[in-house]
């Protein structure tokens, strides 16, 4: 470490990675990030997922910590992370919304060379400094996690009929989210002194996990997912899902941690939502276990052990328990 400069050095600072010096990050970060994946795929992913929505067109930017005079290709990159463009919404305590940018942070690796020397830390204080804009509101990672099935068929037949969502079905159902979100965001009562924040469910960000998916079952079953959700129930009283495949560890490994995760779950009914019991709230109960049944379904015929929803509303979550 003596021959390393000091994390709080004023030689240090900012910059972006060349290509070459992607190549080198994500060849160190490949034992612990590729999951399933071999190396050179996963390499071959890592660019990929560069060019994808959400991260093209400027969406994602790359940041690696390095002395200043050092030439690229041959500087120490002691620390790197990547960071998103995010839409965003905060409501403030009167109830008003207001359109915002939040700049996700992700993937902050440092090199096990280098580890110990406080670099990590330097990046993220440089990386504050640069995007002034940028405000850590931790996201939660409160999670719901469901059996998983061998065969769910039984479970279903007693349930309303679900429809499968599709690649072409999701762009409108987004944005009719986006919708019911914002709404919910300015209309909460709970904590209502407190400021809200949401981070926009567009339809970029679903991409961004299909696209993802779609790499990595082509590579590993020569097929990709068709299936990207569940829906059932009529307009305006509609209750989904939309979820994602995620290979952690080989689909031959019985004891793998292999995913499918909930990525958004959308309730409809406002009266419902709002804890309104009676026939409507018992109604949308029945939906939204058909359409979790239908992921634990879509979790079983690609041999993944787990279904998790990520981050489910507080209304969410009291429903969730009637089913």
């Amino acid at each position: 470490m003596n021959s390393l400069p000091d994390a709080q050095s004023p030689s240090l600072n900012l910059d972006h990675p060349t290509d070459q010096e992607n190549h080198a990050i994500w060849t160190a970060t490949s034992d612990a990030w590729k999951d399933a994946l071999p190396v050179d795929a996963y390499l071959k992913e890592s660019a990929y997922l560069m060019t994808i929505p959400l991260a093209g067109d400027g969406g994602m930017t790359q940041w690696v910590l390095v002395e200043k005079t050092a030439a690229p290709g041959k500087r120490l990159l002691l620390s790197s992370c990547e960071t998103f463009y995010k839409r965003s919404w905060i409501r403030d305590r009167n109830g008003n919304l207001f359109s915002v940018v939040t700049h996700g942070v992700a993937s902050v690796y440092t090199d096990l060379k280098y580890r110990g020397g406080g670099y990590a830390s330097r990046l993220m204080h440089e990386l504050a400094r640069v995007l002034p804009t940028w405000r850590s509101i931790k996201a939660s990672n409160y999670h719901i996690e469901f059996a998983p099935a061998t065969a769910a068929g039984d479970s279903l037949s007693q349930q309303p009929t679900a429809r499968k969502l599709l690649v072409g079905d999701l762009e409108q159902l987004c944005k009719e989210d986006e919708a019911l979100a914002q709404k919910v965001l300015v209309t909460r009562t709970s904590d209502s002194s407190k400021t809200g924040f949401m981070i926009v469910p567009d339809h970029a960000h679903i991409l961004w996990h299909h696209s993802n998916e779609e790499y990595v079952t082509q590579i590993l079953f020569h097929k990709k997912p068709q299936v990207k959700g569940a829906i059932v129930g009529e307009p305006g009283n509609r209750a989904w899902v939309v979820w994602t495949h995620r290979f952690y560890e080989p689909p031959s490994d019985s004891a793998s941690t292999n995913t499918l995760y909930i990525l958004r779950l959308v309730i409809e009914n406002w009266a419902v939502l709002n804890g309104e019991r009676g026939e409507q709230y018992d109604l949308q109960v029945s939906y939204l276990r058909t359409v979790i049944l239908s992921a634990v379904a879509e979790a079983a015929e690609w041999g993944l052990h787990c279904v998790k929803l990520w981050g489910p509303s507080i209304q969410g979550q009291k429903l969730i328990k009637q089913t």
